[in-house]
């Protein structure tokens, strides 16, 4: 029998909505017409409830203290300033040393890293990216790069494989690298299964 994987999705306030529910819907629905069902998907948060964009509320099935142990971890991302210069979203967070600290402890010890969006910020500032590819939303390339000048910053590349680490860019291409991990881990014929169930144009060939 294959191993069942834990699937931790990280989310906060202000997380842009399809960061994340489209690496959950991905690896939630792998391996449901066969039975096999080889991801345990859950998500974990600092607080009892979130509220994402757009006031989308959301009750997270782990605290940071009581989550089981991932083997993947997806960072997803979605913030930026209100016009007081207040940060939001990813942009904050990536100053919550309590998530920064949780981070760096669960990171080492697990297989894969998939971070979507201004997710890669948030890694950076935790000191999680050193010479590594990556890459995140368009309106963020500057950041990362300011954040951590190890890191090589690929602006047209959908989806960036370092291995260990997987940076997707923004929004909706958290799908793609949640189909990539799939058929990473499992093969195609289980991500083009997948791909077909969802009605999502994805190939091999495309990515």
């Amino acid at each position: 029998m294959s191993k069942v994987r834990n699937i931790a999705i990280l989310i906060f306030n202000e997380v842009e909505v399809l960061d994340f529910c489209g690496p959950f819907e991905v690896f939630s629905v792998t391996g449901r017409r066969d039975g096999s069902n080889p991801f345990n998907v859950y998500t974990v948060a600092e607080h009892a409830e979130v509220r994402a964009r757009n006031n989308l509320h959301v009750l997270p099935s782990y605290a940071l203290e009581n989550c089981p142990k991932p083997d993947i971890l997806v960072v997803p991302g979605g913030g930026g300033h209100h016009p007081d210069g207040t940060p939001f979203g990813s942009r904050r967070e990536m100053h919550n040393e309590n998530l920064l600290q949780w981070l760096k402890q669960t990171a080492p010890h697990c297989e894969h890293i998939l971070s979507v969006c201004t997710g890669a910020i948030i890694l950076a500032n935790a000191g999680l990216t050193k010479n590594l590819q990556a890459t995140t939303h368009h309106m963020a390339f500057d950041a990362l790069r300011e954040l951590d000048a190890s890191l090589n910053v690929q602006e047209n590349i959908r989806v960036v494989d370092n291995g260990k680490y997987i940076f997707s860019g923004g929004i909706s291409a958290g799908i793609d690298a949640s189909f990539h991990l799939v058929n990473k881990l499992l093969g195609s014929q289980a991500a083009l299964e997948t791909a077909r169930y969802m009605e999502y144009d994805w190939s091999l060939a495309k990515h």
